[in-house]
């Protein structure tokens, strides 16, 4: 009987778990539950068997062969159907964890975002900009310092070349009372180049002279 009823029960899929139990008796009722061919069958099954004989002391094969083994058929039930209080406590229990887990998550990322918004740069951030403000005065500074240190030491440079450049120029000789000769040749610079009577022009420091050669004197130098 337990086989064909193990076999019409596998067969139906609206079945979701076959429970083999018994309701009491002698040693004697377990040796059916460790009948081979029941053993087999429970283990072939393609629905999920519990073993719910109600003994202690004796093994039957069937607990090892089912699913699930439970001690009381009553245990059996509460495996198959939980007691609603039970799992709504469970659940509310559930939810406290996460409740707390959460809780505990946003405390934490509460502190790291304080700690955050407490550094200086998001605290004080006008002081960024007064940091950069004051290397930029004080760059500033630097490069208008350099720019007039070299445009002095330019400035400098060009006076004296300007002065060595005055003190080689012909105006420069002329302005302390010389005069350059000159003839029809170009510079007049040696006196046995010139004769008497040739006319001769001047080059003074303002202006100049149209003069005639009246006296000669060669081989004499001044300085």
């Amino acid at each position: 009987a337990m086989l064909e009823a193990l076999a019409a029960l596998d067969a139906r899929p609206e079945v979701d778990v076959i429970v083999l139990a018994r309701g009491g008796g002698s040693v004697e009722d377990l040796l059916p539950f460790s009948d081979e061919r029941l053993v087999r069958a429970a283990a072939s099954a393609h629905t999920p068997v519990v073993s719910a004989i109600g003994h202690e002391g004796d093994s039957p094969i069937l607990d090892l062969a089912a699913d699930v083994r439970a001690s009381t058929p009553t245990d059996a039930a509460k495996l198959l159907v939980p007691d609603v209080s039970e799992e709504y406590a469970g659940i509310a229990e559930a939810r406290v964890r996460m409740r707390n887990a959460l809780g505990a998550r946003l405390t934490q990322a509460g502190r790291e975002l304080d700690a955050i918004l407490a550094r200086p740069p998001f605290a004080r951030p006008q002081t960024m900009i007064d940091v950069r403000e004051s290397d930029l005065s004080s760059l500033r500074l630097w490069l208008r310092n350099h720019m007039r240190r070299a445009l002095d030491s330019s400035a400098a440079e060009q006076s004296n070349l300007l002065s060595r450049l005055r003190a080689l120029s012909p105006q420069a000789t002329l302005d302390r009372g010389y005069s350059i000769l000159r003839d029809n040749a170009g510079i007049v610079t040696d006196a046995q180049n010139v004769s008497v009577g040739q006319n001769l022009h001047a080059i003074l420091s303002s202006g100049s002279l149209e003069l005639g050669v009246t006296t000669v004197h060669e081989g004499e130098r001044h300085g």
